[in-house]
């Protein structure tokens, strides 16, 4: 102990260690342990040879400092393959430009092409803004707008009160409309159908006509745009079937001289706006244009989505199914109409009542095969999906959420569904409805389409609004009228909420059971509707 009045040496702090300021550093478990990074960028944007990076990082929760070298010039982008030149509008010029960006397709896949072509296009891209700064009465750099001479050491200023004739424009600026078009068609990310195929073939051919083959994709003007609409407006209906060999303007002086007043409707002219404007959307993201001239002259429809179709009503529905094909014909070819003693059970008879019970669309039903009826967990089920079929065809659907399994409707099992598909089994079809033929755009659809046309004015069925696809209206009322869930309804009809697709929710689990599936589509009635002539006694419940 030491004496009183004495002094007490207190012993000087030890050296901080290493290992002590790592623990000092240590955040508290009660605060947030995120890590602080300093981080330095040097762009050596003039292609300057770079010292090998430098990393230098301790502990994870100490402070990291990062070195990064680019040596990809400012501006030089890859887009689809290809390099291009991006470069952001002066603050200055963005108004009088009326764009923020300046993209420029280098054309080209090579990067060590696009490195010697990014120069002189970024040389053009700054010529263009002191040229617009000059138009203006800005104040300019002579040296920018200076034109090469025959010695490379030197060069003319090029005075703003006496311009001189343009640079020769880019390879990007020099693309024709027709020679756009057709590396739109020909890009390998467009899938199409042949109707799809038909469809752009034919918006090329009227916009060619109209603007020329060879006309700059950039002098392609919103004045010349409205034009073109303005003549879209005055096109008869399925002009491109009834006057082929005919230009657009042809077809509407033809049109006009036979005193012909139906016209597209609106939500055809949109199609065909829809289509050109892709193009040119096309266009601007491979930086060969710079504004679309089309944006916004999408007419507005009259006729309401929700009016488009109406659902048959009761009174169309008995007319329907108690026609001859379904109370007795003379056969289901040319006497579907006359009635008679033969009651053949075929596509015509069948695909209706499909529709009205499962939702199907027309197609889905058309090229259904014998091995899409099948059990699931002991419940027979259509099965929809998309692929090769058995012979070797192309099996389309309309989008990704058609490809479904829907089960097999009680009132279809009482008429006899699946013993027909039995005996389409028993007899070794592989295509459940062989009668039906691909039309000339490849769908088994189309005969019997124009068929059912034709058999709703026989029935006297016939109304405004009313076609094939009325069926799936009904068959959505019925669920609504069930109080279907809306998740299992959209499931059923192969619906999407929205232009892209599922919802990120669906993706979870593994879906409803075919037993759910059936509860709830049996419980679509149609009450006032009485299909007793048309069951078969005895009819079997399992495929």
């Amino acid at each position: 102990m030491p004496r009183l009045g004495s002094r007490v040496r207190i012993p000087s702090p030890a050296p901080a260690t290493s290992k002590s300021l790592e623990v000092l550093a240590k955040p508290s478990k009660r605060r947030s342990s995120t890590t602080i990074v300093s981080t330095e960028r040097l762009h050596n944007d003039a292609g300057r040879s770079a010292s090998s990076p430098r990393k230098c990082s301790g502990n994870r929760r100490q402070v990291v400092y990062t070195r990064r070298l680019h040596n990809r010039p400012i501006g030089l982008c890859s887009k689809r393959g290809i390099f291009h030149y991006r470069r952001r509008v002066p603050t200055d010029l963005v108004t009088v430009m009326a764009q923020s960006e300046i993209w420029r397709s280098l054309d080209t896949d090579s990067y060590g092409m696009a490195l010697r072509r990014i120069h002189r296009v970024a040389a053009d891209v700054e010529a263009e803004f002191e040229k617009v700064r000059c138009s203006t009465g800005s104040v300019i750099d002579p040296v920018l707008l200076a034109t090469p001479v025959s010695d490379p050491s030197r060069s003319t200023p090029l005075v703003p009160a006496d311009p001189q004739p343009p640079a020769p424009p880019s390879p990007s600026n020099t693309r024709t409309i027709g020679d756009v078009y057709d590396r739109f068609i020909a890009d390998p990310k467009h899938q199409w159908s042949k109707r799809t195929q038909i469809a752009h073939a034919t918006t090329r051919k009227w916009v060619i006509e109209v603007f020329g083959e060879g006309t700059p994709l950039a002098e392609i003007t919103r004045e010349g745009c409205r034009d073109f609409v303005a003549l879209l407006r005055e096109m008869p209906k399925s002009a491109h079937q009834r006057f082929p060999d005919l230009t657009i303007t042809e077809v509407i002086a033809a049109a006009k001289e036979k005193g012909e007043r139906r016209v597209i409707s609106t939500a055809n002219l949109n199609a065909y706006i829809n289509r050109f404007g892709g193009v040119m959307n096309w266009a601007m993201n491979e930086g060969y244009l710079d504004r679309n001239p089309l944006k916004g002259l999408k007419l507005r429809d009259p006729v309401k989505k929700r009016d488009k179709r109406n659902p048959f009503s009761i009174e169309q529905l008995r007319r329907i199914f108690d026609a001859p094909i379904y109370t007795g014909c003379r056969d289901d070819a040319n006497g579907y109409a006359v009635p008679g003693d033969q009651r053949p059970r075929r596509a015509r008879f069948w695909v209706p009542l499909i529709a009205l019970f499962s939702g199907l669309r027309l197609n889905e039903i058309c090229q259904l095969e014998v091995s899409d009826i099948r059990a699931i967990d002991g419940i027979p089920c259509f099965r929809v999906a998309s692929g090769l079929s058995q012979t070797g065809d192309e099996k389309r659907v309309k989008t990704n959420a058609s490809e479904r399994s829907v089960p097999v409707h009680d009132e279809l099992i009482r008429c006899g569904f699946l013993v027909f598909a039995e005996s389409q089994r028993l007899c070794g079809e592989t295509n459940l409805f062989p009668e039906l033929p691909f039309g000339h755009l490849g769908y088994r659809s189309t005969a019997i389409s124009r068929w059912f046309s034709r058999f709703l004015e026989n029935a006297g069925a016939a109304a405004p609004l009313t076609c094939f696809h009325s069926f799936r209206h009904n068959f959505r009322d019925g669920l609504r009228e069930a109080k279907i869930d809306r998740d299992i309804a959209l499931l059923l009809g192969g619906w999407t909420t929205d232009g892209k697709g599922t919802a990120v929710a669906d993706n979870y689990g593994s879906g409803y059971q075919p037993k759910a599936l059936a509860e709830a589509l049996n419980a679509v009635r149609f009450p006032a509707l009485n299909l007793d002539h048309l069951a078969v006694i005895g009819s079997r419940r399992e495929t």
